[in-house]
């Protein structure tokens, strides 16, 4: 994964409460276990009429919006399903960063996982960020993972949560297997001084 420190971007804003995983990525997409290639049906029943041509009201699909990478989105997105192609699709289309109120716990995970970042902020910012991208369709807003801080654009710094583990990864581009793999030494020099208990316990297995 590409490491996430400091992220200035384009924000989007889809101001929609209960986005669910069947919107941003439907299942007729799913065939695929590639994570590359999705991007281009993300929020494909919004984004395209019948004949597959692109709205023109949707959101994506506006000029002052290309090159979006943090999306501003309603409160409890990504509920529904636990489709991994989710974030998958969002990623691909060249997003890093969702800001909402909350996020479905699956979603979130996923997100995580995969390069993503769920930032969640309070009610009163949520109001002022839709409020901004409004007023100004090119706004641009700052994330700086290492202090935990989303800087709007008159400097106010709007702290959030994530815990440590995820943060770690973030920060350094691992995902779950990457940050085992990186701790390989540690776990071979425990090994090393356990030998009884790793042969006893890879007899009980064999």
């Amino acid at each position: 994964m590409e490491p996430f420190t400091t992220l200035t971007a384009r924000v989007v804003a889809l101001p929609t409460d209960h986005i669910d995983t069947d919107q941003i990525i439907p299942a007729r997409f799913l065939k695929t276990i590639s994570k590359t290639g999705l991007g281009k049906n993300l929020f494909s029943d919004w984004r395209y009429d019948e004949e597959g041509q692109p709205n023109p009201e949707f959101p994506l699909n506006r000029p002052e919006h290309e090159g979006a990478r943090i999306l501003l989105a309603g409160d409890n997105f990504g509920c529904g399903s636990s489709r991994e192609h989710a974030p998958w699709a969002l990623t691909d289309y060249g997003f890093r960063a969702i800001i909402s109120t909350s996020f479905a716990d699956i979603f979130r995970n996923n997100a995580l996982k995969n390069g993503l970042l769920p930032l969640i902020v309070d009610d009163e910012t949520h109001e002022q960020l839709f409020s901004l991208a409004a007023e100004d369709p090119t706004l641009e807003l700052t994330i700086d993972l290492d202090t935990q801080s989303l800087i709007l654009p008159d400097g106010r710094r709007v702290k959030f949560p994530i815990d440590s583990f995820n943060k770690v990864c973030m920060l350094e581009g691992l995902d779950q297997l990457g940050y085992l793999l990186k701790h390989g030494p540690q776990i071979k020099s425990y090994e090393a001084v356990h030998p009884a208990r790793v042969n006893t316990k890879a007899h009980t297995l064999s």
